[in-house]
């Protein structure tokens, strides 16, 4: 779309003359700027001080001549613009410098020393549309509510105008469709402004071939296949756009930038994506304490592309409860590959293998799981799982040995609507999964059902204020208590769950009498509650509250127990998530005393 310009009736608009005095002498700090806008409204003089090059200046500490003096003759730009955006077309901009005008001075002779600049702005009469076409628009083309006869003729409403036409048509396959002509006329007798804008749809076109510009380590076929740009199809801005997606949730590229070609005959149109690759090779480490569950550390290795088609490989390892009260270390290791484009540009198929020893209050086993999944991503925010594995736990409880052997299909979906995923201020995230299990020799036969639900609200400006809240629920149907993997039991206690209560504290007892040992149990809900604020820009402070229940014959059937814990919390915003530093004691139950301190990276949840 050509630049916003407007032909006014009659000539009013315009900056009375400036000058700069030029001292010799050092540069010095400026004395004093001066910043009037007589007869404006609050929020048209809110958006001019917003807009000013001048007032940023000083609010940054500028003190060098030169760079004051560049943005002074780069003001009018910035405040015109403002005003046209506020629907102000007659107005007059001053801005003087130690007394003269600035426009005047040659870019060779600027002052060497600058003390006072003054600058105002008379905005004029708001003016509104006398006249609000866009032709020819596409059928079903919503232009903005604001664009219409007799509403405030705000530029930027203008301009969403004319691209909201030119969209109706590119979504119809209309890939070459441009503003072809405008005329906007401002009658300052009458405070109107008129605006009429030709569009030139141009012919429906079809995708034409692929072309990659940039591929250095990457397969320029396998960047085709993961694009799968829909060739032949008609135009689409919306696939266009998938196909970007595709390429970026890869992991592999710094930039992808998908551009239209000139059309070849008779009705394509090629498109060019250029990509910049990452670096193939990345590691992070990580840890977290708390004072009843000890230290967590974990790190991985990832290779980005390492065949050459977008293969993913990545090594994890994670060694937790270093120094726990009540449990020993629990360490496993893991690896993933991962080839997106197989199947569908949007199916993702994986490979994955762990091996681990848990060393928990009630139990000690060594376990191993090895499997294969495929991933569908039905949109941004939408993926679905689907797996196969098999399942290896060899360990003892406070029951007996065990030996759990069993193949598995988790079948899951994740619904993720967050504005942030590691500070999120609205929306909400839901994962599902049902693993169905079958069991091998002893190991019984059954499925895990497991949901884990957030939302969040934000609240004043700026979202300073967030509600935060989280639903857990997790479920074993089929298989009897002592027959279910006992890392597939649910537990209660801790950071994830229940802060202020022991890690994994909260089970069931396998047998009547206080002295029988408790395990994990077939049913669980837990919930938290959190109130975040922020102080400053960095820091902030939160509240929170969490329960838990576990059980065997329901969720709140009669051999079931609650408890929950409160406490107060810091966070440090680093630009990449927050340093969390959560302090909590228990509120109800009878599995801990005393306070709990967490400290991560990232909110709780």
């Amino acid at each position: 779309m050509p630049p916003f310009s407007i032909r006014p009736l009659r000539r009013s608009c315009g900056a009375a003359v400036l000058a700069f005095g030029v001292l010799s002498g050092p540069a010095a700090a400026l004395e004093r700027l001066e910043f009037r806008t007589p007869g404006a409204a609050e929020d048209v003089a809110d958006a001019l001080r917003a807009a000013s090059l001048l007032v940023s200046s000083e609010l940054d500490g500028q003190t060098d001549a030169q760079d004051l003096f560049a943005a002074a003759r780069a003001e009018y730009a910035a405040l015109l613009g403002a005003l046209y955006a506020k629907g102000h077309y007659s107005g007059v901009i001053t801005i003087r410098v130690d007394g003269r005008e600035a426009a005047s001075i040659a870019p060779l002779d600027a002052p060497g020393r600058i003390d006072v600049i003054e600058v105002t702005v008379e905005p004029g009469p708001a003016f509104r549309l006398s006249q609000a076409e866009v032709a020819p628009l596409a059928p079903g083309t919503a232009l903005p509510p604001g664009f219409a006869a007799g509403q405030p003729a705000l530029s930027g409403v203008v301009r969403d105008a004319a691209a909201a036409g030119v969209s109706g048509w590119r979504d119809r396959g209309h890939a070459k469709a441009r503003v072809a002509g405008q005329d906007v006329t401002a009658n300052h007798r009458d405070a109107t402004l008129a605006a009429r804008i030709a569009l030139e749809p141009g012919p429906r076109l079809r995708f034409g071939p692929l072309t990659v510009e940039g591929a250095e380590r990457m397969e320029v076929r396998r960047v085709v296949k993961i694009a799968g740009l829909p060739e032949g199809e008609v135009f689409s801005p919306q696939e266009l756009e998938r196909a970007a997606n595709r390429l970026r949730r890869t992991g592999v590229f710094r930039s992808v930038a998908m551009t239209e070609g000139d059309v070849l005959s008779p009705d394509l149109v090629p498109i060019t994506a250029a990509i910049v690759e990452e670096l193939p090779r990345r590691y992070s480490f990580g840890a977290e304490i708390a004072s009843q569950d000890g230290l967590s550390l974990t790190g991985y290795w990832l290779h980005r592309n390492l065949l050459g088609g977008a293969e993913r490989l990545r090594v994890d390892g994670e060694i937790t409860n270093i120094g726990a009260q009540n449990s020993g270390v629990d360490y496993t290791l893991g690896v993933t590959l991962d080839r997106p484009a197989t199947l569908t540009p949007d199916t993702t198929l994986g490979f994955a293998a762990e091996i681990g020893r848990l060393d928990e209050e009630d139990y000690v086993a060594d376990v191993a799981t090895i499997g294969v999944n495929l991933t569908h991503y039905f949109s941004d925010t939408l993926t679905g799982r689907l797996g196969i594995g098999y399942e290896y736990a060899n360990g003892r409880d406070r029951v007996s040995d065990f030996l759990f052997r069993n193949v598995s299909i988790p079948i899951g979906v994740n619904w993720d609507r967050r504005n942030d995923k590691t500070n999120a201020t609205e929306g909400f995230y839901l994962d599902a999964e049902v693993k169905p299990f079958f069991g091998l020799g002893t190991t019984g036969t059954g499925a895990r059902t497991k949901i884990d639900a957030r939302g969040y609200l934000g609240l004043g400006a700026a979202d300073r204020v967030v509600l935060a809240g989280r639903l857990q629920l997790g479920l074993i149907t089929g298989s009897a208590l002592l027959d279910t993997p006992r890392d597939d039991l649910f537990y209660s206690g801790g950071g994830g769950t229940v802060r202020g209560q022991p890690y994994q504290s909260l089970g069931v007892n396998v047998a009547r009498g206080a002295l029988s040992p408790k395990i994990g149990a077939t049913h669980f809900i837990g919930t938290q509650l959190e109130a975040r604020a922020m102080v400053t820009d960095r820091i902030g402070v939160v509240g929170f509250f969490d329960a838990g229940r576990v059980d065997l014959d329901g969720f709140f059937g009669t051999g079931g127990d609650w408890h929950s814990g409160a406490g107060l919390g810091l966070r440090y915003d680093t630009g990449f998530g927050p340093i969390r530093l959560d302090v909590a004691a228990p509120v109800s139950g009878t599995t801990g005393d005393g306070v709990q301190i967490y400290v991560g990276l990232g909110q709780a949840f």
